[in-house]
């Protein structure tokens, strides 16, 4: 064997030894299969939370979402699309959704025929850590915060905004991104891909780490499919929707490059009955195809006879007792 021949081969065997002593690096859970558990849903069987559902805290999270949403289901979301099935013939591929929160649910159940959702509300987007490394026993506390952060819409159809400000900022599990999780797997969904966005103040959209400066609104944009297989687009961002607020910032006219779209408007606190509103309630009027709204959104006297047909459903009981002068 002459000495090149024993070098290559020597050469060879230290690469493999090299190549022997990498780490090997841990599977990290996906973004649906995390979803799925916080929804109490069984993640895919080779996923990293698949030992995780075998605790009994996980166990009982998923009894609890599966008799609530089951009651959720029969009771509200069933009606609400037989009710667009029928009243909404021509929906936009968009539907705005301003201060929303992470309600996503009830975004999909009038508007199940969007291919892009955009959310906002005040509340930060937050983030979900990798739920397989989490310390023991806190598994059992993130579920209980985020079955905490859901009682009011469970049992009400809507977040109560003061909780809710309590709620999304406790634990590691912090913000609207865990709930929308939630909404989306309990909706069907599966999650392909989830990634930070923002706007600068012209109302482009900067993805992963690109700059959009220092006044820029945050929010995240997952990426996602139903049982048709057609990808869709759901945006969340934190914003002030007050006159101030959309002022300073470029989301209404990242909107306007989505627009025209159909509108929902929902337990929104009559927010755009005051003045301070008046520049996020333009643009809804300016830019929806169709509004569906509760006595909290718009007031009837700012839709034009000449633009707009006005299709009354229900019984009109006013408004609560802490929104008394809001009467129509």
């Amino acid at each position: 064997m002459n000495m090149l021949h024993r070098l290559r081969i020597a050469t060879l065997a230290a690469a493999m030894l090299f190549a022997a002593a990498l780490p090997v690096r841990a599977q990290t859970a996906t973004a649906d299969d995390t979803a799925k558990f916080l929804a109490g849903m069984m993640p895919s069987a080779d996923s990293p939370l698949m030992p995780l559902t075998r605790d009994p805290s996980w166990q009982r999270h998923a009894k609890f979402f599966d008799a609530a949403f089951a009651q959720l289901e029969q009771r509200q979301l069933s009606r609400i699309r037989a009710w667009s099935e029928t009243n909404l013939a021509a929906p936009r591929p968009t539907m705005f959704y301003m201060f929303s929160g992470p309600d996503f649910l009830y975004a999909d159940a009038f508007y199940s025929k969007a291919t892009t959702y955009v959310l906002s509300a005040l509340e930060p987007p937050g983030s979900v850590p990798d739920l397989s490394r989490l310390p023991r026993g806190g598994v059992g506390a993130a579920l209980y915060n985020v079955e905490r952060s859901l009682g009011s819409i469970l049992s009400f159809s809507f977040f109560i905004t003061k909780q809710m400000k309590v709620d999304l900022r406790a634990g590691q599990l912090n913000g609207t991104l865990p709930i929308l999780y939630v909404f989306l797997a309990r909706s069907g969904k599966t999650i392909r891909n989830v990634s930070p966005v923002a706007i600068d103040d012209k109302g482009t959209a900067y993805f992963a780490n690109e700059n959009p400066g220092p006044n820029a609104t945050r929010g995240v944009r997952i990426v996602f499919a139903g049982s048709d297989g057609v990808e869709r687009t759901l945006y969340y961002f934190s914003t002030d929707l007050s006159n101030p607020g959309v002022k300073s910032s470029g989301f209404l006219k990242f909107c306007s490059t989505l627009a025209p779209g159909n509108s929902l408007i929902k337990s929104a606190s009559y927010l755009l009955h005051s003045g301070n509103f008046t520049t996020v309630r333009d643009f809804l009027l300016a830019n929806s195809a169709t509004i569906i709204q509760d006595d909290s959104g718009i007031p009837l006297a700012y839709y034009s006879a000449k633009k707009w047909r006005f299709f009354p459903f229900g019984r009109y009981a006013g408004p609560i007792a802490e929104f008394t002068g809001r009467y129509q």
